[in-house]
């Protein structure tokens, strides 16, 4: 632990680490320099201010480029990227000639860009600047704002991190699970505690897949095609145990949003499809291992043992 009582002698390096431990969420302030041109960068600073009137802030360093451009806005953006929008984000936190090439964008209040596919958006009147150190504390008069209820990218000790429901609020969790029924048949039988145990692990998966914007057939075929590339819609459910309806109406979605492609009369991922199964290959080790973790290693291999002798019956 770090601790110091004089404020002269706080280690920046320190203090920064220190301040990570707050999660926030990310996203992307954008405005309109004199000149037209528009201009947006990456920030974790946003807060709400006040409901009436509806004042929202954020902050900037003082010496920077884009700074002075809000400095002398009127108008400016708030953009809150949800957790799919990653690389957005990297990307207008560089310094480059045209942050906003081959980005998507439409003209809000004031000619000020905002993007599409966020969690959320604010569009603002700018109604204060404060003297913050060395950063300016803008305060925006809120005029227009967009609610897509989308899950949203998050910032914590210099990683990006996604929301997940916390266990302790899922139904049927702590002391109500311990006090299920356990008498009767099926309370005993191996094949209907096998459906309940899959039940439970995917209603506590599925919460995080929304982080990625899939639900779980979309995701099952991402992961599916990454390994068996060109499968068409009745081949797939061979592996995806799911009705054909609801494996065409998945492949419609993942084509719109161009995660796959049609080829050869079946599909295969796109460059960003297999982005996104990798996405879903680190969201389902990660559950795997909570779920797991308070098994011994030889648990979890008689484990895996008996379902892969079940499944080659």
């Amino acid at each position: 632990m770090t601790t110091t009582e004089n404020p002269q002698q706080i280690d920046q390096k320190a203090f920064r680490r220190a301040l990570g431990n707050f999660a926030t969420g990310v996203t992307i302030i954008t405005t309109r320099a004199p000149d037209g041109s528009c201009v947006g960068v990456t920030a974790s600073s946003f807060n709400s201010l006040s409901m009436d009137p509806p004042l929202i802030l954020w902050s900037s360093i003082k010496d920077t480029p884009s700074c002075k451009v809000f400095e002398s806005s009127t108008h400016f953006a708030v953009n809150i990227l949800a957790s799919d929008q990653m690389e957005m984000s990297n990307h207008f936190a560089r310094q480059q000639e045209d942050k906003f090439a081959g980005f998507e964008w439409e003209e809000g209040v004031g000619g000020v860009p905002i993007f599409p596919g966020c969690a959320g958006r604010f569009q603002c009147e700018t109604h204060d600047k404060l003297d913050g150190g060395d950063h300016w504390i803008f305060v925006g008069k809120v005029v227009m704002f967009d609610d897509y209820g989308r899950s949203p990218l998050c910032f914590h000790q210099g990683s990006y991190s996604m929301v997940f429901s916390h266990p302790e609020t899922f139904p049927n969790s702590g002391k109500e699970a311990s006090q299920a029924p356990g008498q009767g048949r099926m309370s005993n039988h191996a094949f209907f505690l096998m459906l309940r145990a899959v039940r439970a692990y995917q209603e506590r998966y599925r919460p995080k897949l929304t982080t990625l914007g899939l639900n779980l057939v979309e995701s099952r075929i991402l992961l599916v095609l990454n390994e068996f590339a060109g499968l068409d819609a009745e081949e797939l459910v061979v592996h995806l145990h799911t009705p054909i309806n609801e494996a065409r109406e998945a492949l419609l979605s993942l084509r719109d949003r161009e995660l796959i492609r049609v080829e050869g009369g079946g599909h295969v991922l796109t460059d960003l499809g297999r982005s996104k199964a990798d996405d879903c290959w680190g969201l389902a080790e990660a559950h795997a291992q909570e779920t797991f973790e308070r098994f011994s290693s030889e648990e979890v291999d008689t484990f895996t043992r008996v379902l892969r002798e079940l499944i080659s019956q």
